[in-house]
């Protein structure tokens, strides 16, 4: 009996890790095994998945982008400002355009201030001073030179919607016909001016000129 009860005891105690340990233990073993497998040996790797190939070179950009590819724009919508007849008339630069109408505005207060005192020679000198201003030439607005008359058309519409009247004025010049739209003509460089700073404020550039 006492032999039975040392055997039975020696069984209980043998053992010190349970059998779910030991489970637990067999399948972190087996998945670390797996992972190792999987990692190193190619063959155990899944054919439809893209393989990495070390012989891979980066090319070289071959063809440029959407930017580069794009065409140019069409020359007939194209404008130039400067687009002028030299032996015409001649550009006027805005910083001189500035000094004409301060001189004309100078000019136009003292003939007031004189007219208190003489107001039929001050009216004559008026009228004079537009007179001289007249034959010297006049003045115009050139929004933009167009090789498509179509083009020109359609800024002369768009400036029509913003309550300016412009007109077109097509010419040769070096053997290129150019559709020229225009503002004008004003009698004096003060007029050139408003007109140029309302056409700026309505978001058109305006090249100020001097028909000879």
């Amino acid at each position: 009996m006492a032999t039975r009860n040392n055997r039975q005891a020696v069984r209980n105690g043998g053992s010190n890790f349970p059998g779910w340990a030991l489970f637990l233990a067999g399948v972190v073993v087996g998945l670390i095994l797996f992972a190792f497998a999987s990692r190193h040996l190619p063959s155990l790797r899944r054919a439809d998945q893209p393989q990495a190939n070390p012989n891979a070179v980066a090319q070289p950009g071959s063809s440029p982008g959407i930017a580069a590819t794009g065409s140019a724009p069409s020359s007939a919508s194209q404008f130039d400002f400067y687009k002028v007849l030299p032996e015409k008339e001649v550009v006027i630069p805005n910083a001189e355009l500035s000094a004409m109408a301060k001189a004309e505005q100078q000019k136009a207060a003292a003939a007031n201030n004189a007219s208190t005192a003489a107001p039929a020679a001050a009216s004559a000198g008026t009228n004079a001073n537009t007179t001289a201003a007249s034959s010297k030439g006049t003045y115009v607005l050139q929004v933009g030179a167009y090789p498509d008359s179509g083009a020109a058309d359609a800024k002369k519409a768009e400036l029509a919607l913003q309550g300016f009247t412009a007109h077109v004025q097509t010419i040769n010049l070096d053997g290129k016909t150019w559709n020229r739209v225009r503002l004008g003509p004003f009698a004096t460089a003060t007029e050139l001016q408003a007109m140029q700073k309302k056409l700026q404020a309505a978001g058109f550039q305006a090249m100020p000129m001097k028909e000879k």
